[in-house]
């Protein structure tokens, strides 16, 4: 489905149809004309020879440094070639194509001054599928990410390298082939793209999408441990929820509530009078990580939504405002919060493995969830490299928000490290799927050992899972097992199957 931009309506989860599903950007007219003023009013004032910053003077320690007429176009370009200083490998294509789309996002505010040409050369290279190859590293998230949105503006110029067609390629071969010419640059054009935080909250954005689907994974995959060691389910009773007030820990409650529902397992005797944390505290950690995405979301859609830029132009005052807009601070701080909650969340779950595989702790399971232990280790090793995700989510957990590093002669002498942020968030998030998937693999097979009927959204996440990876008769080799299984939380499939059986989950 087209997305139609005025920038005011952008969500996390059009960032994503755009970057990932390659669906159509258009902008409204009401939008286009707002570009158009401004761009009329800061042409009356470069002919007009007015100071602005970025425009008719250098940029960051230049800042005070005034350009003739003739230097003012070319500025631009230099401009361009300077900052795009990055080094590594490629940012993941589908984040430059939330970079570009929330830059377009930002233009349709009419406050940044590019010409129309701009915003319409990126919309052209969204739409008909070339993405500029811009470096991971290099940004530090203040004066926006100027480093990989500079290759991304050399790539409209037809410069650098892009990918067409599922190629890399030089940028001006891809702009040829997709039908497009190189973009001049004109005085404002090169700042006007480059100067937001627009790559850092693409990535936010993108990895917040995959948190929502990972906070319903992990109540299935929750509920399954529940069920495998005939929990108390006391601890998830809806008044115990209500009283504290808490909606994130309301919603986990509920979730484990309705997918356990008529299990004929919990409803066996020999349950314990108060089942271990990793257990029964549940809602209240995890609900209190959806609490913290919540509030990220709204924060990423803020920016999403809002003038990153600097300088500002007022087009209805004639008015020039200099400032920190572009700064990465808004979108790191909460994406930090999410990074360490996610932290948590792992430490959780392999908390439930352990318990799982744990003779001591299992309430009767075998030792590792073998049948066979000694002549086989079962699930022993599984659990290490679900330890070894955890420690690298805890080490990644440090925060980055708090480690600025001056620039440009200490004229930027604060910086955000969003990019660092985000990046290491978006890893924390990738572990934590590769834990919950080893839990799972050993949830089910402990409900295969433990037998009986459990509820209906645990007995549909079990099934799905024995579609793919067989029940843990003899030792095989477990990371084919584990990578299939991350595989399988990512398509979607397990948690369709489960949300057919109880309804859409919280």
């Amino acid at each position: 489905m087209p997305v139609e931009l005025d920038g005011n309506h952008l969500t996390i989860f059009d960032v994503a149809a755009v970057s990932r599903n390659k669906d159509n950007v258009s902008v409204s007219n009401a939008a286009w004309k707002r570009i158009d003023d401004c761009r009329a009013m800061i042409q009356n004032k470069i002919d007009a020879h007015e100071v602005m910053y970025g425009v008719t003077t250098g940029i960051g320690e230049f800042s005070e440094v005034v350009l003739n007429p003739d230097q003012v176009k070319e500025f631009q370009r230099y401009l361009i070639y300077s900052h795009a200083a990055g080094i590594g490998d490629p940012m993941v294509e589908d984040v430059v194509r939330g970079a570009m789309l929330g830059r377009i996002n930002v233009h349709c505010h009419g406050n940044s001054g590019g010409r129309r040409e701009v915003t319409e050369q990126m919309i052209n290279m969204l739409n008909r599928g070339i993405t500029p190859i811009a470096a991971a590293k290099g940004s530090v998230g203040a004066c926006g990410d100027l480093s990989p949105m500079s290759q991304i503006a050399m790539a409209m110029m037809g410069e650098g390298e892009a990918i067409y067609d599922g190629k890399r390629m030089p940028a001006d071969a891809a702009l040829e082939s997709a039908g497009l010419q190189p973009l001049e640059l004109q005085a404002r054009d090169g700042l006007a793209i480059i100067n937001g935080s627009n790559m850092l909250t693409a990535m936010a954005a993108l990895s917040l999408c995959d948190v929502q689907n990972w906070l319903k994974y992990h109540d299935i995959a929750a509920a399954m441990p529940l069920e495998a060691l005939n929990a108390n389910m006391t601890p998830y009773d809806a008044r115990l929820h209500e009283l504290r007030g808490f909606a994130g820990s309301e919603q986990v409650a509920s979730n484990l509530r309705r997918l356990t529902d008529n299990s004929e397992i919990l409803a066996s005797a020999g349950k314990k009078v108060q089942d271990a944390y990793s257990l029964r505290s549940t809602p209240q950690v995890i609900g209190s990580v959806r609490d913290s995405v919540k509030f990220a979301r709204e924060q990423v859609e803020i920016e999403l939504n809002g003038v990153g830029d600097n300088p500002v132009f007022l087009p209805d005052e004639g008015r020039v405002i200099t400032g920190a807009n572009f700064q990465g601070t808004p979108i790191a701080l909460p994406m930090e919060m999410v990074g360490t909650g996610m932290s948590m969340g792992a430490v959780l779950s392999e908390r439930r493995l352990n318990r799982l595989t744990n003779p001591a702790l299992s309430a009767g399971l075998p030792p590792f969830l073998t049948e066979m232990a000694g002549m086989h280790s079962g699930l022993m090793v599984a659990q290490y490299t679900a330890c070894a995700l955890v420690a690298e989510t805890r080490i990644l957990s440090h925060p980055a928000a708090n480690q600025s590093i001056p620039a440009a002669a200490d004229q930027e002498d604060f910086v955000s490290m969003g990019m660092t942020t985000t990046q290491k968030t978006q890893q924390i998030i990738e572990n934590c799927y590769g834990v919950l998937a080893i839990e799972m693999i050993a949830a089910a097979q402990a409900l295969d050992i433990r037998g009986g009927k459990p509820g209906p959204g645990v007995h549909a996440a079990h099934q799905v899972i024995r579609k793919y990876i067989q029940h843990h008769q003899e030792d095989r080799a477990l990371l084919q097992d584990n990578d299939r299984m991350v595989d399988l939380l990512k398509s979607g499939e397990l948690l369709d199957a489960v949300e057919a059986a109880v309804g859409e989950l919280d």
